[in-house]
């Protein structure tokens, strides 16, 4: 074990430990980032990304492929009963090459693009999530991602290939005091005297395909080092072998939903990696996963689109078919509201995952914030689609689907549904945190002009002396976030969708403008009002998404009626048209947003957060237990009773 004490770190040390993981500086442009700047830059996302034809071709046939797999082998229900996926899946899977989608073809991959990826998964989620997640994990941010962004040539020749052919991988970082902090991490890797080796030590939680993994990357402390006259904490990642002696799984957790998900408890002890298993370097670790997320987030939107879609489809069939008074209940405007607002939200979901992805895919782009804002938009608005769906269903929507089943109804899993996809709020950084990530990027040009007035540890006098500097630089600055043209006829192009564009322009140079009047007011505190942060994230998010809505739209009426007919997954029912639909869609979307996007306005500084804050406070001293009389404690149930099992024989 390492000889540093493992004390619970300060909010200094944590914040030290989070600020030398990030990204630093913005070598690419990034379209997210502009908008937070005040500046809309279409060009940076429209025309809307595409794929080069040959790969499109090569994309869909593997996605065919996969679809008839899906459609003849997974039973998605099954598979939540039995709270296993089938070895036969897996396997069949292998042999599709689902395992090495990404992975170069000199490595045993498939080598295809990082949105033939996406859309792969969000095929394999709209027929269970719990499959999707064993192969997101494994290849969103498992061993393959970082091995291809970081590996040296040697680690990629000895590990991608078998990665490739199917043996699973994971991602070890969380710990049972260290989520989204990772200072708080207490698993250590201490080198051997001659240097060659680590031996790892610590315990890791919800790691998601621990379980069943063959291949691992593992985040580890490693000694500390002086940076510019400062100890800092070192993270290193290491790439572990579930064979190495020492390596247990010593539980397998279960969950609300995603019953078939393989996760657990990890135990290392006395662990030894050769040296050559450290990933890109020490001390990169935390950074390594930070920049592993931008695109291995990616797979979580999409999956949300899938969910969403599904709920689409269910909700439409019985609105229409669903008689109550007389009519079908898709007549009645309470139902009528909720279609509606799916259906342009589901569009929305499908423009921001496509759109982060396919910038993924054409690269030259800085992605950090988009797939933040996908991942978070995404997976809030998919739960309102989800909820929706069931109170649509109503008791049929919370009846479960074998028991629909066994009464002689459709199989239609929305409650097992709504089960699964409450995970993805939290999966990957939670909402909460995906605010506080998107809104440190996002004001980061903001504070890097702000220095020692943002900086909390600044004395009166730095900060009295970057007071004139800052306020050179926004009185040249400030006048162009009043000055611009989002009026008539700028945009037309976009034709009906023009006026959604132009107020997109006039409101990223309004929300640049609060961000400046925030961090005025507030300074260094700015970083503890997290509800205000989170306004003013919530606003570029749905600005976000009504570019992706309309340059999606925009990118289907030109392509015509048949734009996605040949997609995987897209058989069409009646044969609709998609360009008219899609600009009516989006043109919903955008209207609703706009609302969405006053009321946030509206509360940025008129609001009750320091009420409701200083009244949790006094939650948290117990002063109004008094509301909790009249209640059991859920925690002091009785144990279970478990039945005598002979030994030798499994449960």
């Amino acid at each position: 074990m390492s000889d540093e004490p493992l004390t619970s770190p300060t909010e200094l040390e944590a914040r030290d430990v989070a600020e030398d993981a990030r990204e630093s500086r913005w070598e690419h442009p990034s379209f997210a980032l502009k908008l937070f700047l005040g500046r809309l830059r279409m060009d940076l996302i429209h025309p809307f990304p595409e794929l080069a034809a040959e790969e499109e071709t090569r994309g869909q046939d593997f996605l065919a492929r996969l679809e008839s797999f899906l459609l003849e082998h997974v039973d998605g229900d099954a598979i939540d009963r039995h709270g296993k996926v089938p070895e036969s899946v897996v396997e069949g899977l292998r042999k599709l090459g689902a395992f090495g989608i990404k992975t170069p073809p000199k490595y045993g991959g498939l080598g295809l693009s990082q949105l033939t990826y996406v859309r792969a998964v969000h095929l394999v989620a709209s027929r269970c999530a719990s499959t999707a997640a064993l192969l997101s994990a494994h290849q969103s941010i498992g061993v393959p991602q970082p091995l291809m962004l970081f590996g040296t040539e040697e680690q990629k020749r000895r590990f991608l290939p078998r990665l490739a052919r199917g043996e699973i991988s994971a991602f070890a970082l969380t710990e049972p005091d260290a989520g989204s902090d990772p200072a708080a991490m207490k698993t250590t890797a201490t080198p051997s005297e001659d240097g060659r080796t680590y031996v790892l030590n610590g315990e890791k939680l919800w790691c998601t395909n621990g379980p069943v993994a063959d291949i691992l990357v593992v985040m580890a402390r490693t000694p500390s080092k002086m940076v510019r006259g400062r100890e800092r904490q070192q993270i290193t990642a290491f790439i572990v072998e579930a064979t190495t002696p020492g390596f247990e799984i010593s539980h397998r957790c279960h969950f609300m939903g995603l019953n078939a998900i393989e996760n657990g408890v990890l135990r290392l002890r006395d662990v030894r990696v050769p040296r050559e298993n450290i990933l890109w370097g020490e001390g990169l670790g935390l950074k390594l996963a930070l920049i592993t997320l931008n695109t291995g987030r990616l797979t979580l939107p999409a999956t949300c689109a899938a969910s969403a879609k599904v709920c689409l489809k269910i909700s439409r069939h019985w609105a229409a078919e669903r008689e109550q008074w007389g009519v079908p209940i898709g007549k009645h405007e309470a139902v009528a509201a909720k279609l509606g607002s799916m259906a342009a939200d589901t569009f929305a979901m499908e423009a921001v995952s496509e759109l982060a992805s396919g910038l993924a895919s054409l690269g030259g782009r800085d992605i950090r914030l988009e797939a933040a804002i996908a991942k978070m938009y995404n997976s809030e608005t998919g739960w309102r689609i989800v909820d929706d769906a069931m109170q649509i269903r109503a008791g049929r929507g919370y009846e479960k689907a074998d028991s629909l089943a066994a009464r002689g109804e459709p199989r239609i899993p929305i409650e097992r549904m709504m089960r699964d996809f409450r995970i993805n709020m939290i999966f990957e950084g939670t909402s909460e945190i995906m605010r506080l990530f998107i809104a440190r990027e996002a004001v980061d040009p903001h504070l890097q002009v702000a220095g020692a007035l943002a900086d909390p540890r600044s004395s009166t006098g730095q900060r009295l002396r970057a007071l004139g500097p800052v306020l050179i630089h926004y009185a040249v600055q400030y006048p162009a976030l009043w000055i611009g043209w989002g009026r008539w006829p700028r945009y037309s192009g976009f034709g009906k969708l023009a006026r959604h564009v132009r107020y997109m322009d006039r409101t990223s140079r309004r929300l640049a403008r609060s961000i400046i009047y925030c961090i005025a007011l507030y300074q260094a505190k700015l970083e503890k009002k997290q509800a205000m942060l989170g306004r003013l994230v919530d606003i570029g998010s749905e600005l976000f998404a009504m570019a992706a809505s309309c340059s999606r739209a925009s990118m289907l009426e030109q392509k015509g009626p048949w734009a996605i007919a040949g997609r995987a997954g897209a058989r069409a029912e009646t044969g609709s048209r998609v360009a008219p639909s899609a600009t009516a869609l989006a043109d919903l979307f955008c209207r609703q947003a706009r609302r969405r996007i006053k009321e946030h306005f509206r509360a940025l500084f008129r609001n009750d957060d320091v009420r409701t804050y200083r009244l949790a406070q006094q939650i948290l001293r117990g002063e109004h237990t008094w509301l909790e009389c009249g209640v059991l404690d859920p925690s002091s149930a009785p144990a279970p009773v478990v039945p005598d099992t002979p030994v030798g024989t499994p449960r």
